[in-house]
């Protein structure tokens, strides 16, 4: 075999055998820290505002409405992700060699779902009451793009070399640097001047968690498409997929976590959350909300049905907006009195009136 073909099979060996993890997480520009996981979290933000916006306008919401949003979202979800990593795993800061600073070290990496979930519902609600729009559009719309956007997120966790499972000899196995606790996102360094990696390879979950999200944002496009569902059900829909998978991914994982009864604590929280996410799903019913503006430069949207929003977008008639005829012109053109059932009466009591007198003058005759 000539060189050529041997540098060709060992090149193919190596592709096919493992998964490679970068051994840099951190580049500075002077004297500020670019760090990997903070951009893949920027542009997953990115890519679910841009998908979400689309998906807004199509319902009736105006152009990048979603940022507004996102203004309030974005900072409660990040601050309510972290409070979740940390009242899970609060080993790691208030634990035996803990620092409780780092808690607040969001860059490090640790952001829990389902707090960013919860305290990101608070603050989109809060902006939604403001715009006057229905929380209900926003979240259904939102049901495309945060998929997308974690499974982007999740390419931090490759960069910081964290958030894998057990020791695998699978072909897509990862592989995994030591890293160093004295320079923060760079792997330690071997006498050989190469990075230092751990024995064996190892399951890639934020790999199958990045491939699930994406396949919930299929997923939950085509349903939504064909079923057209309104009230929240298609972000229940996100929900529930997205913790169908993350529940069995999670049995996979290594790192350390708190248990119940033998089982992960995001096990149990993907279940609860699952099931009510169901519940939700089976008992709300309801059309697709779209909207309008309000009727006479007012503040807010009114919510419409489908229908109502192409009638409106095609000529401008509002479903509230019955025919007021002008005043001058009742006046003028508008029926006798008599054929009004008011006018009627008035006029039936006063022929009435008329009779008697004149039967009552014959008598005196």
């Amino acid at each position: 075999m000539n060189l050529a073909a041997e540098l060709t099979q060992s090149l193919s060996s190596q592709v096919l055998a493992s998964i490679p993890s970068p051994s840099v997480a951190v580049w500075k520009v002077g004297p500020i820290p670019i760090r990997a996981y903070a951009l893949c979290i920027i542009v997953g933000i990115i890519a679910a505002a841009v998908i979400s916006d689309y998906r807004m306008r199509r319902r009736g919401a105006p152009r990048w409405a979603i940022l507004d949003i996102a203004v309030y979202a974005v900072p409660f979800g990040i601050i309510g992700g972290r409070i979740y990593h940390v009242i899970t795993s609060p080993e790691a800061y208030f634990g035996d060699g803990g620092e409780p600073i780092k808690a607040l070290y969001i860059w490090e990496g640790g952001l829990g779902i389902w707090g960013a979930i919860a305290l990101g519902a608070l603050g989109a609600w809060l902006a939604c009451k403001q715009m006057g729009l229905p929380l209900a559009l926003v979240a259904d719309s939102m049901a495309v793009g945060l998929p997308v956007g974690q499974a982007i997120g999740r390419l931090g966790n490759w960069f910081n070399n964290e958030l894998y499972g057990g020791p695998t000899d699978t072909p897509w196995g990862l592989e995994v640097h030591k890293m160093d606790p004295n320079n923060q996102g760079h792997a330690l360094v071997g006498p050989d001047g190469k990075p230092v990696l751990l024995e064996g390879l190892y399951q890639p979950t934020f790999l199958y968690e990045l491939i699930w999200n994406l396949l919930v944002a299929v997923f939950v496009y085509l349903a939504d498409r064909r079923f057209k569902f309104g009230r929240g059900r298609a972000f229940a829909l996100y929900v529930m997929a997205y913790t169908a998978g993350r529940g069995v991914i999670e049995t996979i994982r290594t790192d350390e976590a708190n248990h119940f009864y033998g089982i992960r604590l995001n096990v149990w929280t993907s279940i609860i959350v699952f099931l009510g996410a169901l519940i939700f799903f089976l008992l709300r019913k309801g059309p697709q909300e779209f909207v309008i503006p309000a009727a006479d430069g007012g503040k807010g949207f009114q919510v419409v049905t489908e229908a109502e929003y192409d009638a409106f977008t095609a000529s401008g008639a509002r479903p509230d907006a019955p025919a007021q005829p002008d005043a001058e012109s009742d006046d003028a053109d508008g029926p006798d009195d008599a054929d009004r059932p008011d006018d009627a009466d008035e006029a039936a009591e006063a022929d009435s009136a008329t009779a008697q007198e004149k039967q009552e003058q014959k008598q005196k005759g």
